[in-house]
């Protein structure tokens, strides 16, 4: 790994001078930033996924119970273009599974879009609904909107200070792009993290004085839930079970099944699109856990035996102050 990581070393340096370039533009007007009157809050990440996004996005839903609530996101994967206001009866092909995911959960709670110009999509939005905060998923480097708080996250397995710039790892930009953020988390953090392990990850991310660094962790629900049914994870204690994922990293999903079954994974890449030939091996299986986010692709082949486990982003201590 750290000979290809040599190799591609100068395209990463080629990359850098790319995205700096354009930092910079917007930094000093020379690209041009649109400013809202209206809260809005971008969740995103330097890495290239795989820091749980819709989580956290979903935890501000919460934690903002009672406002207007808007939600846009790119809806990446989807076959379609342009601006979208997501309907219950919408498919994964249409807006994406994330925001469809998000949607389904939500209901008329929240009003959820999907647009790639997102300055756009917060036009429209503003236009055809009179919302109190606007949620952007993954738009940390999208910076033709200028959000009035910016979260990053950075995985605990895999802090964005160990990382490098692409292709040689995983950043979208330099490090240094950090400093945009009000609020950094470190997510998927083990729930019991010691204060001296968390020590440790502040001295070495090495935030602004004005930023605040959170910790956040991904609790399980107890049950798994079906098209017409739920049943307890303790109900499958020491079978085999079939466990598909279509996720950028599994690892943690698995890692917390194996506690009651043993795990038959059957791994996709992220956002997968199931052809005909996996979805009759996933049929031919007795029991079938999966992601939300997979179930998502999932739900509508007739696929009884497939049931999906739902998770939630949680604080250790201090929550995000917005």
């Amino acid at each position: 790994m750290q000979n290809l990581r040599l190799l591609l070393y100068p395209f990463s340096i080629l990359y850098n001078g790319v995205t700096s370039l354009r930092n910079y533009a917007f930094d000093k007007g020379v690209l041009e930033q649109h400013e809202f009157e209206i809260p809005i809050i971008a969740v995103g990440n330097l890495s290239t996924g795989g820091t749980g996004k819709t989580p956290m996005i979903e935890y501000f839903i919460k934690k903002n119970k009672g406002l207007k609530i808007g939600v846009l996101s790119r809806g990446y994967g989807r076959k379609t273009s342009g601006y979208i206001e997501i309907d219950l009866n919408d498919t994964v092909h249409k807006v994406g599974d994330e925001p469809l995911q998000i949607k389904l959960k939500f209901k008329d709670l929240i009003v959820s879009a999907v647009c790639e110009k997102r300055v756009d999509g917060i036009h429209n939005l503003l236009n055809n609904h009179d919302l109190d905060l606007i949620l952007l998923d993954d738009a940390y480097q999208h910076r033709h909107v200028k959000a009035s708080h910016y979260v990053l996250l950075t995985s605990y397995g895999n802090l964005y200070k160990d990382d490098y710039l692409l292709p040689a790892g995983n950043l979208r930009e330099s490090r240094s792009g950090a400093n945009r953020a009000q609020t950094v988390v470190v997510t998927k953090c083990p729930a019991s993290i010691s204060v001296d392990e968390a020590l440790i990850i502040k001295q070495k991310l090495q935030l602004l004085p004005s930023q605040q660094l959170c910790f956040s962790y991904i609790a399980y629900d107890d049950f798994v839930y079906g098209a017409t049914a739920r049943k307890n994870l303790n109900d499958f204690k020491g079978r085999e079970v079939t466990v598909v994922t279509g996720i950028a990293n599994p690892v943690p999903f698995i890692k917390y099944l194996k506690k009651f079954i043993t795990v038959d994974h059957l791994k996709y890449t992220d956002h997968h699109n199931f052809t005909n030939e996996e979805v009759e091996v996933i049929r031919s299986k007795e029991i079938v856990i999966t992601t939300e986010k997979d179930y998502v692709r999932l739900k509508n082949l007739d696929l009884p035996n497939v049931m999906y486990l739902p998770i939630q982003t949680k604080f250790i201590g201090e929550e995000p102050s917005l």
